[in-house]
């Protein structure tokens, strides 16, 4: 058996083939990792998990964004909230609550979101959640396929850093106005 396997390793060193081989092998590994990590954009801190934290470009002529999750699920027994956010790309975010008024939607600030135990929360674009984060005067537009970090502060589990993907919504799904 050892002479065999040196058999096959003589002609792959002499023809450069097993490092090319082998280098495509590590490449196509990590990129296979990195796939499942970019499916799988949650964070967890204690019970809770936040899933899919997003933002959608800016519109053009404001200085506002909007930033929202695939959902908060709180897989605890006790109860929490979401009380504040912080970033370095906008002066201020504030937790906004949309609602219908007729056929507006209307959002207000909140001073928490909350977060029931044993519940999922959703909070995305388009009316499909209550609940949203407003980027206050963003330093820059935001663009789709940028990146940045957001730190979360909850009342009990304590405060998380993500990273938000900003990304077009997909075909299909409605965005709506803010009015104020």
């Amino acid at each position: 058996m050892h002479f065999t396997a040196m058999r096959l390793r003589a002609p792959l060193r002499t023809t450069g083939f097993g490092l090319v081989f082998m280098a495509s092998v590590l490449f196509m590994g990590a990129l296979l990792l990195g796939a499942g990590q970019a499916q799988a954009h949650d964070f967890r801190l204690g019970d809770l998990v936040i899933d899919h934290p997003y933002a959608t470009p800016s519109l053009a002529g404001t200085r506002n964004g909007s930033v929202y999750f695939k959902s908060l699920r709180n897989r605890g027994h006790q109860a929490d909230r979401l009380v504040a956010a912080r970033t370095a790309v906008a002066e201020r975010v504030e937790l906004h609550q949309m609602h219908m008024d007729g056929q507006i939607m209307r959002m207000r600030e909140v001073s928490a979101i909350e977060l029931p135990a044993r519940t999922e929360v959703h909070l995305r674009h388009g009316g499909a959640g209550s609940h949203h984060l407003m980027l206050i005067n963003l330093k820059q537009p935001l663009k789709d396929g940028d990146r940045f970090d957001l730190e979360l502060v909850f009342e009990k589990a304590g405060t998380r850093q993500v990273n938000v993907w900003v990304q077009t919504p997909r075909p299909g799904h409605t965005s709506h106005k803010h009015p104020h």
